[in-house]
């Protein structure tokens, strides 16, 4: 093979979207044919057409969109709510075509796509077009009603492609996410030289899409299935290959907020850069406690970002400064932002995609996201925990120190049994647990666990008083641990 054929199979041309171009290795084949399949809904027209304005906006490629189904002037329509400037795209490097047949065409004799292909080529030489869209050509090749010249103008449009030297994208419809029943022209997907199926099913009462690269030829890719969402910006791809530089271990510490508490941790708190894990059942304090975490961050000057599911933000500010804990001068500052989310208003996936956006936006040192265990509500649990290690993956790579709390379920309140059992990849885990002595109910806090750090494995009292958060020293009596009004009683006998 030469060096000139050698290069053309592995150009690429960026489709300007992020997880996608990490999930096919850099984007989409240049000067080639990619197939879109799937079902309604799943966000074929919207990936096909933010592939075109992305070549046109940020590589100044110009590109012909040929609109099959839906009329033209809608699909361009439909760009303009995803923030797209389609009006001036239009006027400098985008063109649309619409090809839709009305139902009073009659079709009569033989039909081909000569006279169509031949005005496109003509378009595109004149506006010098790098990316043509054909959007659901599935609906045009309907109307010939015969297999053999569905497949003979296919082909066509393929050769075409090629002589045209066009980054070339067909959408297609599916039946039930199966590739083999792309309609009648299951031979599409041998034709493409990149072949991407996406679907969208429901999943504990939330929408799920998914995409998946079925072949790329010449070019390594993500097999696996990786959900993307349609969001305000048009698709976002959650997952990535997973290739990220390895980052180098903080020997700093970062204070946990209670000076007691990073007694226990060794005196010095959480290693800058790593993630921990706080767990215990509602009511036990978890919020009250990560909330600590940020102020402290704050108050050394440092970004950090507040994420509560379920709770307004005014209520958490409000409930903390009865413990002399005011967030409001850190918010007022800027250097604090709390931003409160509904768990059912979307998916998990969904919910990481906002969280994304919000590290990328606010760039904190430090996070705090209260309960982690709301992303399981929506989306399945195995859809969570991948979330999750997303998330945790994300603060790591970016240096930033994140505390998660979890809701704890089930009849033992020292495992944990939530459904996305997060606490395997945790650097740190604490937990709190409610220990009913003689009548009373208190807090009851230890460390489970703290990677690369010395740590204290006594149960400690858990204090929260008008003056702030602190741990009890430890009482033990007869090899118990002692508490509260029990505790008191003990002592005085003494």
């Amino acid at each position: 093979m030469s060096d000139k054929a050698s290069a053309e199979i592995l150009e690429k041309v960026s489709s300007g979207i992020e997880g996608f171009d990490d999930i096919t290795a850099g984007g989409l084949p240049c000067r080639r044919t990619t197939l879109l399949m799937g079902g309604p809904g799943c966000g074929k027209t919207v990936l096909a057409l933010q592939c075109l304005v992305s070549s046109a906006r940020d590589r100044g490629a110009p590109g012909i969109f040929v609109a099959f189904e839906e009329g033209a002037r809608r699909v361009a329509a439909n760009g303009s709510a995803f923030g797209w400037d389609m009006p001036e795209l239009e006027k400098k490097s985008l063109c649309f075509v619409n090809a839709t047949m009305p139902s009073s065409v009659v079709k009569s004799g033989a039909f081909d796509l000569t006279g169509l292909l031949a005005s496109l080529a003509a378009k595109a030489r004149e506006m010098g077009a790098k990316t043509i869209v054909f959007d659901a050509v599935d609906v045009l090749l309907a109307l010939l009603d015969d297999p053999a010249a569905e497949s003979r103008e296919l082909h066509r449009l393929h050769e075409w492609l090629q002589e045209q030297e066009m980054t070339g994208i067909l959408t297609t419809k599916i039946e039930d996410d199966r590739p083999a029943s792309a309609q009648r022209y299951g031979f599409m997907p041998f034709m493409a030289d990149c072949v991407v199926l996406l679907s969208q099913r429901v999943a504990d009462r939330a929408a799920v899409r998914a995409i998946r690269v079925i072949k790329y030829r010449g070019s390594p890719h993500v097999l696996n299935e990786v959900p993307f969402v349609i969001g305000s910006k048009g698709v976002e791809v959650g997952s990535s290959n997973g290739v990220h530089p390895e980052p180098q271990p903080f020997t700093e510490r970062v204070s946990t907020g209670v000076e007691r508490l990073d007694e226990m941790f060794g005196g010095g708190g959480f290693y800058r850069g790593t993630n921990a894990l706080l767990t215990g059942s509602s009511g036990s304090g978890k919020s009250t406690l990560a909330s600590a975490f940020i102020d402290a961050a704050c108050r050394r000057g440092e970004r950090a970002l507040f994420v509560s599911f379920d709770e307004n933000s005014a209520d958490i500010v409000r409930d903390l400064s009865t413990m002399s804990i005011d967030l409001a001068p850190h918010l007022a500052s800027g250097l604090l932002k709390m931003e409160a989310i509904r768990s059912e208003g979307a998916s998990s996936e969904e919910h990481f995609m906002r969280m994304k956006a919000l590290i990328a936006g606010h760039q904190p040192r430090c996070i705090a996201i209260d309960p982690l265990s709301a992303l399981a509500r929506m989306g399945g649990g195995l859809a969570a925990r991948a979330v999750a290690e997303r998330l945790i993956y994300l603060c790591r790579n970016a240096g930033i120190t994140a505390l998660f709390t979890s809701l704890l379920e089930g009849i033992d309140p020292h495992l944990e049994t939530t459904a996305m059992h997060v606490s395997t990849i945790a650097d740190s885990w604490i937990q709190i647990s409610f220990e009913l002595l003689d009548g009373e109910r208190n807090r009851a806090l230890s460390i489970i666990k703290s990677r690369g750090t010395k740590h204290s494995k006594l149960l400690r009292e858990l204090l929260f008083r008008d003056t702030g958060i602190t741990l009890a020293d430890p009482y033990n009596a007869g090899g118990e641990v002692l508490m509260g009004t029990l505790r008191r009683e003990k002592e005085d006998a003494q």
